[in-house]
């Protein structure tokens, strides 16, 4: 990869904030967007902005031409086995309550939902509030020390009860790579469905729904250097027909009499309303944009970034790095000494550097660390190793003032 001509695409890099250089170190909440990406919004706004599937005049089927093409490209992108698989939503977070809202509906009292002990709120809290309608009990699978799942303990989670499991394909705060695809099998000799987070997976590394066997695989445009907003879920055909819409209303129909709806074929059903057209077809380009890089490129170049700072940020004292897998993302959450989260996250952005402190939306896992935050440092092809050795240097330097 040419780094330097790469981020000539990414215009906000060049700022200084307070006086610095800015670092842009949070990948892991947002990535950047690419001037092509921000081009095709401008395009769809001045030139193809009408409402969607729904008009017989050009400017809506030129619209609507480049929201299908999108949902080629998705398809293409994670090898789903039909665009009727390919839902679009608001994200991450909504492909996730749809699946707990539709899927939910088929539970009952007393059954029971496999989590880990990493997830992320937004795949604990919409399993918790079907478990209040329903009184379903979540199973939790525990993390090792060093970040990993214990997977004995896993297996012994399952009983006649478990309908479902719902695991995170990377984790947002300790970088852990799961062994999904070994997961899902297990799942699956039960006859359990699974549910995969991939918010922080599609944007590092080339995903295969087939290949992996996963149920559902939910994930977010606006990591992926795409626009805010937008997401996709996939799900696999037979599980999607046999399950009610997740909302109603324009488009999802078929038929509507004051007496009864038909629904409208995958993967409309579940596409009610006017969708974000417009950014929905910024992010076909946003997967044009990751497809010309390659995603194997982009894996073995975030590969070699966490490795490089990795080494270089132990050598700050009294560094402590969480998540410590042999598989693991390019993101380092840490703490120095007894330093506050919060207050190394503030100092650092007064030299110039975006991080995230805090919980990171996933509090259980601050709970199994013992601690209330860390700071994350997360990492993109973008980045590069100058920018590395300055966040070390700030590290030390705002280590040293307490």
């Amino acid at each position: 990869m040419d780094i330097n001509k790469i981020r000539e695409d990414y215009p906000l890099l060049g700022r200084d904030i307070n006086g610095k250089p800015l670092v842009y170190l949070d990948n892991a909440a947002t990535s950047q967007t690419p001037q092509c990406v921000v081009d095709a919004i401008d395009e769809m706004y001045h030139c193809h902005k009408a409402n969607v599937h729904r008009g017989v005049h050009t400017l809506s089927q030129e619209a609507t031409d480049r929201v299908e093409a999108t949902r080629e490209k998705m398809r293409a992108f994670i090898n789903a086995g039909s665009i009727e698989e390919v839902i679009f939503t608001r994200g991450t977070t909504e492909g996730i309550n749809l699946v707990a809202s539709s899927l939910g509906e088929t539970m009952c009292n007393g059954d029971e939902i496999i989590v880990t002990q990493m997830e992320h709120h937004s795949n604990i809290v919409p399993w918790q509030l079907l478990g209040q309608r329903k009184r379903i009990t979540l199973r939790v699978v525990p993390v090792l020390d060093d970040g990993t799942l214990d997977l004995d303990a896993y297996e012994e989670l399952f009983s006649d009860n478990t309908r479902l499991v719902a695991i995170s394909h990377m984790s947002n705060v300790l970088g852990t790579i799961n062994p999904v695809k070994e997961m899902i099998a297990t799942a699956h000799r039960h006859g359990v469905p699974v549910l995969v987070d991939g918010a922080q997976a599609a944007p590092h590394m080339a995903v295969d729904v087939q290949d992996l066997d996963c149920d559902f695989y939910a994930l977010s445009a606006h990591k992926m250097y795409g626009p805010t907003g937008v997401g996709a879920l996939y799900g696999k055909k037979e599980l999607l027909e046999r399950m009610m819409p997740y909302q109603g209303g324009g488009e999802m129909i078929s038929t509507v009499t004051f007496e009864h709806t038909t629904f409208a074929a995958l993967p409309f059903k579940f596409e009610a309303g006017t969708p974000d057209y417009v950014g929905i077809a910024a992010l076909g380009t946003a997967l044009d944009y990751l497809n010309e890089l390659g995603m194997d490129a982009i894996a073995e170049r975030e590969h070699e970034l966490l490795a490089y700072a990795t080494e270089r940020m132990l050598e700050v004292p009294g560094m402590h790095i969480y998540g410590t897998a042999q598989n693991k993302g390019a993101v380092i959450s840490f703490l120095v000494n007894d330093i506050n989260s919060y207050d190394m996250g503030l100092l650092l952005d007064k030299l110039g550097f975006a991080v995230r402190t805090g919980h990171h939306c996933a509090q259980p896992l601050m709970a199994r660390y013992g601690v209330t935050g860390m700071v994350r440092a997360s990492f993109s092809f973008y980045n590069t190793h100058e920018e590395i050795d300055a966040f070390v240097a700030a590290v030390k330097r705002v280590s040293s003032m307490f």
